[in-house]
């Protein structure tokens, strides 16, 4: 006897399909198989089941479909497969052995696939796990929110193991079979970036260069259009390996080593902004846009200047972006800035603020102001609104740079920033020197008398901003990062220019912003709920909308109602691989062991309040380890200190943390040494 999920739900024995009814009927089992060898209760089938209010004899319809699929059970001879439907009180139990499920086989067979340490063997394990599916996971299930977002978690691991598959033909040189397989998925998944990023060094690695590009550049004009975000790390890495290929010549190439050019395992990451080109210019004959030699921009079609805000730079989170380069010709003022973030609103306390900050002369010093906050909170868009803004105030140019403090990927060297900083002033490649701070104080002597603007975004900590600073009194500098940095409050009088979340108001003007102010209107007390349930974060109110943009036939109470689960709530608030869990991951990243610890016992909080003393007793840890784990918590904003001794996690954050500490079975999932103080945490 088999179970079928990854397609129409089935139960088979042998070459017979059992007859499982009508689509509630096969509801119930899907659920039951979803969660194997578990009790599942009776008012978790009932609200799965009905999308709306559910009827008053929900109970007892629910009870005959578990009847019925008992004796459907046991007439294709279950008992022979140790198979057994018993009730447990107001609760169901399917005991089956695991391997029955089509689901579970597959993530057994993508678990032992290894398509980069043993392309060889993981090309068959992943073809025969592919294999298993018959069509959309979850087919014949009813359409509530419950099943859509098992059904999505499910084609989530199916499109992984697709990339996977790519990557094992890419590692074996097979990058015909490669691009064939990645194709169709990313012709159903066009917002997929690191698909897309995989076909994209398919291609190119075949020989089609033109189509590996202008896949990155439609998927760029979907994300702008349909998110309202830039590509991410991903997509760009695979962007600039191709650019920097062609410039040296390459055309059928194998992966080149290092972080900068790793194979499509890794996903790289880079920036493209268009800026002048020096010794770049274009061939009469040559067709499409040219990459420059030395840098990792490509050249306007005329050999000048590209347009300010061609291509611009950013990640596919609010909260991040990537530098655009180019090696500028001498005296061009480089225009370094994404394109001013989509459907924008509000902020104007936090605008006016860096405003007074970045524009202020009187001290005579180079004014700076770092933005920080939470992730998904908008840091970037912010900085990049602002920037645009007052793009006219610094005439000499902008520039811009992802730090990659909170990314997929070590962290961004001052090194890397400051050579592409250097290019982009117009500083031939040959001549910027190799170490840091050399390159640093070429740079700041080509600033020292311009009218220039450097947005750094992303940072993770204050040293690796320093060598960034230019020095010229009529520059200025705007930094965003989700730690304080107070250590450039301490040594370079930045000034904080803290974003807090939105309110009811501003939350639902973004929904209307995103959906259209007629839907949002239409049910008030929805908007406010939905506000609430995603804690007032513009990253997951954009997720919120991208699912209802979706769907157009939801109204937003559907989906708030869907968002009370909290088991699925942070699957819910995703888009593609862009979501508030992806950018609660980086953070939690960072943290030292014992401060993610001390996170995961924060979460098991009843209502999200503590004190240092609650914390203390729910880590075990002595009081001292506590307050300093708290305070770098707080730094890092995993945690709000709303006054003295009163400490706040948010509700994402919990959720996030749980499913953590459910996953690692401690808790103890942070990276970091906890070496650094207040100065370490970007």
């Amino acid at each position: 006897m088999e179970f079928s999920l990854l397609g129409p739900i089935a139960v088979t024995t042998g070459s017979t399909e059992l007859s499982l009814g009508p689509a509630k009927r096969r509801s119930v089992l899907a659920l039951l198989l979803l969660q194997p060898n578990t009790t599942v209760p009776l008012e978790q089938l009932i609200d799965s089941l009905w999308e709306d209010e559910p009827p008053e004899h929900a109970r007892t319809v629910v009870q005959g479909h578990v009847s019925r699929l008992r004796g459907t059970l046991a007439e294709g001879g279950a008992e022979a497969y140790g198979i057994e439907l018993t009730t447990h009180g107001s609760a169901y139990l399917l005991r089956l052995p695991e391997e029955l499920i089509d689901a579970h086989r597959f993530g057994e067979l993508v678990a032992l696939a290894r398509p980069e340490a043993a392309p060889a063997d993981a090309v068959p394990l992943l073809r025969e796990a592919l294999g298993l599916w018959r069509g959309p996971a979850l087919t014949g299930t009813v359409t509530s929110p419950p099943f859509a977002a098992a059904a999505h978690a499910l084609e989530e691991r199916r499109l992984t193991a697709v990339e996977a598959l790519g990557r094992a033909h890419g590692t074996l040189g097979e990058h015909e079979q490669a691009a064939a397989i990645l194709y169709s998925a990313a012709v159903n998944h066009p917002l997929r970036e690191g698909l897309i990023a995989g076909l994209m060094r398919a291609l190119f690695r075949t020989g089609r260069q033109s189509d590996a590009l202008e896949w990155f550049h439609r998927t760029r004009r979907l994300l702008n259009e349909e998110l309202g975000v830039d590509p991410g790390e991903r997509l760009r890495g695979a962007y600039e390996e191709i650019l920097r290929a062609e410039a040296a010549g390459g055309g059928r190439t194998k992966p080149t080593g290092g972080a900068r050019a790793a194979g499509a395992a890794s996903g790289g990451s880079a920036g493209d902004g268009r800026a002048g080109a020096s010794g770049g210019s274009r061939s009469a004959t040559g067709g499409g846009p040219r990459p420059v030699p030395g840098g990792t921009g490509v050249a306007d079609a005329r050999g000048g200047e590209a347009a300010p805000e061609a291509d611009g730079t950013r990640t596919g989170s609010p909260d991040g972006a990537r530098t655009g380069s180019g090696s500028g010709r001498a005296g061009a003022a480089p225009r370094l800035l994404p394109r001013p973030p989509a459907r924008f609103l509000g902020r104007e306390d936090q605008l006016s603020a860096l405003t007074a900050v970045l524009t202020d002369r009187a001290t005579g010093e180079s004014p700076l102001a770092v933005v920080a906050g939470p992730a998904g909170v908008g840091k970037t868009a912010c900085a990049v609104q602002w920037a645009h803004l007052h793009a006219g105030a610094f005439p000499d140019g902008q520039l811009f740079a992802d730090l990659r403090g909170f990314g997929e990927g070590d962290e961004a060297s001052p090194a890397e920033i400051l050579r592409d900083f250097l290019l982009a002033l117009g500083t031939p490649p040959e001549r910027v020197p190799g170490s840091a701070q050399a390159a640093s104080a070429l740079f700041r002597s080509l600033v020292a008398e311009r009218r220039l603007l450097v947005v750094l975004d992303n940072a993770r900590s204050s040293a690796q901003v320093r060598p960034l600073l230019p020095g010229g009194p009529r520059c200025a500098t705007v930094v965003t990062s989700r730690s304080r940095l107070d250590g450039l409050v301490a040594t370079d009088c930045a000034r904080p220019v803290g974003l807090q979340t939105l309110g009811h108001e501003e939350g639902a003007a973004l929904l209307g912003a995103m959906l259209g102010p007629e839907r949002v209107a239409e049910d008030p007390a929805a908007a406010r709920e939905l506000v609430d349930l995603c804690d007032g974060l513009p990253l997951a109110l954009r997720a919120a909308a991208a699912q209802l943009t979706a769907r157009p036939r939801w109204r937003l109470a559907r989906l708030a109602a869907a968002l009370r689960d909290e088991r699925r709530r942070l699957a819910l608030l995703s888009a593609e691989d862009t979501g508030i869990a992806a950018a609660l991951r980086m953070s939690v990243a960072r943290l030292s062991a014992d401060d993610a610890q001390l996170l995961s016992a924060l979460a098991t909080s009843a209502d999200g309040h503590l004190n240092a003393s609650l914390a203390a007793a729910l880590a075990g840890y002595d009081p001292e380890r506590t307050q300093d784990g708290l305070d770098r918590l707080a730094e890092m904003h995993l945690v709000d200190e709303e006054a003295t001794d009163v400490y706040t996690i948010s509700t994402l954050t919990q959720l996030f943390a749980r499913d953590e500490r459910g996953e690692s079975g401690d808790g103890k999932r942070g990276t970091g040494d906890g070496s650094e103080g207040s100065d370490g945490r970007g």
